[in-house]
């Protein structure tokens, strides 16, 4: 009893530092996000100062920044590559996903092992002849929203490790039940594998649709220059100029708040199927 009673009370100890350590974090990680939402609510002056709570409260900065700028359109073009490659990346990775986890043909390791030792290169090493294959097609500055889109999906497919994954968990016996029905391969796609693997879907529209809102670095050397090819990490990101940074230092925060709010919300609306999508997905296939 006393051995049980010890137990018990370390249990509740650990758990408690355990939330200390927690609610701690917790506090420093929002901290520089609530710094920026009482900010955007400031009124009575546009630059950066030295105090976190405004003395004048209003709805002005928000009011300017879809009348009097340049926002609107770049949240437009943002939500536009967003939808696009939320749709064509999640088709691109549940299509190679399923051929390697479903189908066995020649090369398929040889297939697996070059992708993976190609993903291990930073991206950014191919911008400089991305940029000129994209200013070819006309698909920079002005034709910046295609081209981000073409990118974006064009080499989806080699993250396929965690959809994979997540298919290699569910028994091949049900495809094998269904093809003996008479069902094609499409068919037991469609009507048996996808209706088993919504959280690995849903995981993969969540990450595919956030990926665009957090680019800048690709994003401006595509549409340098062009405020109608901007998204809204490159357009803000203007605002942060010498030049610019007083008269709208407060106009970057109200933006910074309208991009986070549709994220936060699709995000807590869909995190039980994110965590199945990550946990299911995270076995070895």
């Amino acid at each position: 009893m006393k051995k049980a009673s010890s137990i018990r009370r370390n249990r509740i100890l650990s758990n408690t530092a355990i939330y200390i350590i927690l609610v701690v974090m917790s506090i420093v990680w929002l901290i520089p996000f609530v710094f920026i939402l009482l900010q955007s609510f400031r009124c009575e002056n546009t630059w950066m100062v030295g105090y976190v709570i405004p003395q004048q409260w209003g709805w002005d900065n928000y009011v300017n920044l879809f009348k009097e700028t340049s926002f609107l359109q770049w949240y437009g073009n943002t939500l536009i590559i967003a939808c696009f490659n939320a749709v064509l990346q999640t088709l691109m990775v549940m299509m190679m996903s399923y051929a390697l986890s479903r189908l066995r043909f020649k090369g398929r390791k040889f297939l697996m092992n070059a992708m993976l030792v190609l993903g291990m290169f930073p991206g950014f090493l191919t911008m400089i002849i991305l940029y000129y294959v994209l200013k070819g097609m006309g698909l920079t500055q002005e034709g910046a929203v295609p081209g981000l889109i073409l990118v974006y999906f064009a080499s989806s497919g080699m993250g396929y490790y965690v959809f994979k994954g997540f298919l290699d968990t569910i028994p091949k016996s049900l495809d094998e039940a269904a093809r003996v029905d008479g069902a094609t391969r499409f068919q037991v796609m469609r009507k048996v594998v996808l209706p088993l693997s919504k959280p690995i879907v849903i995981y993969t529209v969540l990450t595919a649709f956030m990926a665009p809102w957090a680019d800048y670095i690709f994003a401006s050397y595509i549409a340098f220059g062009t405020s109608s090819g901007y998204n809204v990490a490159v357009g803000l990101y203007s605002w942060l100029t010498k030049d610019m940074i007083n008269s709208n230092y407060t106009l970057f925060c109200a933006g910074g708040v309208c991009i986070a709010i549709p994220i936060t919300i699709l995000f807590m609306c869909l995190q039980k199927y994110y965590v199945e999508g990550v946990t299911g997905g995270a076995v070895k296939g």
